[in-house]
Parts: C-alpha cells; sequence; structure tokens
C-alpha cells in the first residue's frame, strides 16, 4: 500500500515535470507571436512563430534533404568517428605515460583551434561535400571525449582498486570490471556535450564550401535572400534534432549509470 503510493507520488512528480517545461515553452511562443503581432516587428528581423511554422509546413521536402546531408551524413559519422577515436586513445595514454605527455597537449592545441580556421582547410582536403564536414566535427568531438574519459578512469576509488590488486587482476580485468563502468557518468558527459558541438561544428563548416543542399547552406543563401522565416525553419529543425539527440544520451545514461547518486536523486 505504502510502495503504490509512493510510485503513484513519483509518477504525479514526473509527470509536473514534464508539464512545466511544455506550459513554458507554448507561454514564450504565445509571447513572441504577441509581440511580433502587435508590435509591427518586420518579419525580416523576427517573424511571428505562426509564419515559421507555415514556412515548415510548406519546405518539408527542402528540410528533410538539408537534414540528411547534414546531420545523418555529417554529423553521425563525424560524431561516431570522433567519440571513438577520443575514447580509444584515452585508453592507449592512460595505458602509456610516454603517450600522456605528448599527446595531451597536441590535443590541447587542436582544442584551441576556431573552428572558422579550421574549417575552409577541411574543405580543401576532404572535397565541398559531407566528409569535409564530418572531419570538422571529428576535430571538435575528438578532445571532450579524450579528456572527459581520461577523468573518468582516475573516479575510482582507491580502495576498490586495491582490493582488485589483491585478487591479482590484471590491468584489462581492473579496466573493464571497475575503472569504465567508474568512467561511464563522465564518458556519456562528453557524449552529450559532442551531440550539440557535432550540429553546431557541420553546420558552420559548410558555411565555406557545400553542394547546394545542406542546414549551414540553407542558412547562408537565405539569410542573403531576406527570408528570415526560412532561415528559422532550418535552426527549429537543429534544435530538434540536437534536443532529440541530447534527450537519447541522456535516457541511455539513466539506463546505464543507474547506480549513480544523481541518478538515484532523480527517481526519488
Amino acid at each position: 500500500m505504502v510502495l503504490s503510493r509512493i510510485e503513484a507520488k513519483g509518477g504525479v512528480q514526473r509527470s509536473i515535470n514534464l508539464l512545466i517545461p511544455i506550459l513554458f515553452g507554448i507561454g514564450l511562443l504565445a509571447l513572441w507571436e504577441g509581440l511580433t503581432r502587435g508590435l509591427g516587428v518586420p518579419t525580416v528581423i523576427l517573424p511571428p512563430p505562426s509564419m515559421i511554422w507555415d514556412q515548415i509546413t510548406s519546405s518539408v521536402p527542402i528540410l528533410w534533404a538539408d537534414f540528411k546531408q547534414t546531420y545523418l551524413k555529417a554529423v553521425l559519422a563525424g560524431y561516431a568517428m570522433g567519440c571513438s577515436a577520443g575514447f580509444v586513445v584515452a585508453i592507449l595514454v592512460d595505458r602509456s605515460p610516454f603517450l600522456r605527455a605528448g599527446l595531451l597537449p597536441v590535443g590541447n592545441l587542436v582544442s584551441a583551434l576556431p573552428i572558422i580556421g579550421i574549417a575552409p582547410i577541411m574543405v580543401m582536403w576532404f572535397g565541398f561535400d559531407w566528409p569535409s564536414k564530418a572531419a570538422v566535427v571529428v576535430v571538435m568531438t575528438f578532445f571532450p571525449m579524450l579528456v572527459n574519459t581520461l577523468a573518468g578512469l582516475t573516479a575510482a576509488g582507491r580502495m576498490e582498486r586495491d582490493l582488485m590488486a589483491t585478487y591479482a587482476a590484471s590491468y584489462w580485468q581492473t579496466l573493464f570490471s571497475l575503472r569504465l563502468p567508474a568512467a561511464m557518468p563522465f564518458i556519456f558527459n562528453a557524449l552529450k556535450i559532442n551531440s550539440t558541438l557535432a550540429l553546431i561544428g557541420a553546420i558552420v563548416a559548410e558555411f565555406f564550401g557545400t553542394p547546394i543542399v545542406g542546414m549551414g547552406f540553407r542558412i547562408s543563401t537565405e539569410v542573403g535572400r531576406m527570408n528570415v522565416d526560412m532561415v528559422w525553419a532550418e535552426i527549429f529543425v537543429a534544435a530538434v534534432a540536437g534536443s532529440l539527440s541530447y534527450g537519447l544520451l541522456a535516457l541511455a545514461e539513466r539506463a546505464v549509470t543507474f547506480w549513480h547518486p544523481s541518478n538515484r536523486r532523480a527517481r526519488a
């Protein structure tokens, strides 16, 4: 009886937590619509949400082609390669003090490179199609995964590592049984950060050369035509894609790191 009450209370709280941002978003859109209509704001400066929605519904084929070119090709490919490479290199660096001393300063240098500087170079190296944008995404996502994974590998407590040593566990046994599970919150943190960085990197990279398709290409082209409602339509698609990616990763994180105190507090 008490357990059922607790579960019902938890369900109500989750519903309230979900309802609050939805109502807040609806209120924000209503305020946006009312201000732009009531104050007569020129649509070239800020179109109302209804106008943006009309553009979205009337441009579905174009938006889908741009989404497929930018997200399904460049973002996903670059994200997978960049995160995987960062994870593997982190394991190698953790294993070798020589690599730690040599690679981390280089990684710091690469992470400090501005995207507007490396994007034209990647376009020259890999061409105008999506592989050059995927290369930019790889550069942007590699270092956050490397740093967070290395930090996570040190998260396991000294007592636990000493216990593994008393059982004569090898490096790889300790890694897979203790250190990687303890590092999962850090790894998922990098995955969530990179999910937004990857989309931003691919869109910005398309400003410097792309076929006549892609979210970045469409934004830069339509801004020149003063077709701002189409620009906001592309921004809406990018925001939805980024939010869904982040949300899916957050759900996966809760399933994998259910033991972590932050997840226990969230369920409580």
